[in-house]
């Protein structure tokens, strides 16, 4: 199911899960089930706002706060575009909605510092009753772009890529390798680097080593890499980060770069249980995790869980063309930090907010009460990144004042300390109409959103069919003159054809999203 939801009545259920994972239930927006609207009757765990029984010591009050953890991640829709262009719809299960949204600009203004920026505006879905009585809330996030390249601190990456017989298909190692060797000409003389490869075991092919005087050697060795047998990516992962503790620098970016298309089958297979075998070297030396998904079956759920828990994300290379985008024009957002354990609350107005729903971000909810719980873990988010978070709201008849405060904290990369930015949105704020109205990119994250409900088989409110979706994108993509957002209408186009059983057109490559 697409959407977590609180109306009135509240809600919230679930068991408490490990506090540094991030990932305790929270009650509201971001906790279990969703309400269906105006529910007349309270279940258990809830409180009617129009009965007001609070006798029962089983029903919750009612909860107006939603809180998650920042995610940055993209690769979901690439995956999707992916398969949509090879003529399958992506499973339901590896759709993402938050992933799609962040796929696409939308022209925050940035802050002057090392923080974050916070945006808090919307637009109605429509007029009336039922589906078109809701608005979306858009609740945006930017850090400070990216210093030029000769400013940014020395990288140090130990490279872990998947050597794997699965890996042997068009798109796969072939692809890693052209990353890898992108990556040789962009890197400065004095950022380091070190490769692990794995199969069923895996081999230091470079322990940490200068890019000044050694690109030749570096390419040689990207070179030599083969397809060998099955994937045991705990053996990778274990040996990346023994290197890179090896290789540490003090005051460089020290980053595990995974390059699979995480199908693990051998050693440990569960994401947890494999960064359960490194926490310590995580957490003393501070080193992140970002993976790259290549080929045309990919492990999305576990690549995403995998990066999640290990303090970094995830993104998607389908061609060489993508592969520059990652490497040379995103390069700094992949390896540098701007705020660790990163988290977002929103506290909705419980007299003018009838009923809300968080779109996505199931895999990123935290307990409301963890919020300012620094010992539990949030997201990761480089320079130049945005985070956009939707929901779908409906107001009370006659409200009028604020609608909702979001609120941002995160700890500074360095010194650990906590910080705290916030925006709030008025009634006025979310008057317009969403189609047609005066931001574009609000109705480019719409599109996006909408697009991942309809793969999802959910229920967004005011959700258009494909054919609409995929005008709408395409005139949007005239009025912007963003090519991402054309590539977004023919993956939606694809999608509708897939569909209804005809031919699906030919799509470019993925959404480039708002980096840097």
């Amino acid at each position: 199911m697409l959407l977590t939801a609180c109306s009135a009545d509240g809600s919230s259920d679930g068991a408490t899960e490990d506090k540094r994972s991030g990932a305790r239930p929270a009650q509201g927006a971001t906790g279990g089930g969703r309400p269906e609207p105006d529910a007349a009757a309270p279940e258990k765990g809830r409180q009617s706002e129009e009965s007001g029984d609070t006798s029962r010591p089983d029903l919750a009050a009612p909860d107006y706060l939603s809180t998650f953890a920042l995610d940055v991640d993209t690769a979901s829709y690439g995956y999707a575009r992916s398969t949509l262009g090879d003529g399958r719809l992506p499973d339901p299960v590896n759709v993402r909605p938050e992933e799609f949204v962040n796929s696409f600009k939308q022209g925050y203004e940035r802050p002057k510092g090392n923080g974050f920026s916070v945006t808090v505006d919307g637009a109605r879905i429509g007029s009336g009753s039922g589906a078109s009585a809701w608005s979306l809330l858009r609740v945006g996030l930017a850090t400070k772009a990216a210093p030029p390249i000769s400013e940014r601190p020395p990288a140090s990456l130990t490279f872990v890529v998947d050597i794997s017989g699965s890996m042997a298909g068009p798109g796969r190692l072939g692809l890693a390798k052209k990353s890898l060797n992108i990556l040789t000409d962009e890197l400065r003389d004095d950022d380091s680097v070190s490769l692990v490869t794995f199969s069923a075991e895996a081999e230091t092919r470079l322990p940490m080593t200068r890019l000044q005087g050694n690109r030749n050697k570096i390419r040689d060795v990207v070179e030599a890499m083969e397809p060998a047998q099955s994937t045991n990516v705990e053996a990778g992962i274990r040996r990346g980060y023994e290197e890179s503790v090896k290789g540490h620098r003090k005051g460089a970016n020290n980053r595990v770069v995974l390059l699979s298309d995480a199908l693990a089958n051998t050693g440990d297979t569960d994401a947890d249980g494999i960064l359960e075998k490194i926490d310590s070297a995580r957490r003393e030396y501070g080193i992140t995790l970002f993976g790259v998904g290549v080929g045309s079956d990919y492990g999305d759920a576990f690549m995403e869980r995998l990066t999640n828990r290990g303090d970094g994300h995830t993104t998607y290379v389908g061609d060489e063309e993508q592969a520059r985008k990652v490497f040379v024009d995103q390069l700094p957002a992949h390896i540098e930090l701007r705020a660790r354990d990163a988290k977002a609350q929103v506290a909705f107005d419980r007299g003018n907010v009838k009923q809300f729903r968080l779109i996505g971000y199931e895999n990123r909810k935290v307990a409301d009460e963890d919020f300012r719980d620094d010992s539990v873990d949030g997201g990761e988010v480089g320079p130049g990144h945005t985070v956009t978070a939707l929901y779908a709201v409906r107001l009370r008849e006659g409200a009028s004042g604020e609608v909702a405060k979001a609120t941002v904290r995160w700890l500074d990369p360095k010194t650990r300390k906590a910080h705290e930015e916030s925006g709030s949105a008025r009634t006025a704020t979310i008057d317009g109409t969403l189609w047609g109205g005066e931001s574009q990119r609000l109705q480019v994250a719409a599109v996006a959103a909408y697009f991942a409900d309809a793969l999802r088989g959910g229920d967004l409110p005011g959700t258009p069919a494909l054919g609409e979706l995929a005008s709408r994108a395409g005139k949007l993509a005239d009025e912007t003159e963003d090519s991402s957002v054309r590539k977004l209408a023919t993956a939606i186009g694809q999608a509708e054809a897939l569909r209804n059983g005809t031919e699906p057109e030919d799509g470019g490559d993925e959404g480039e999203g708002e980096i840097g």
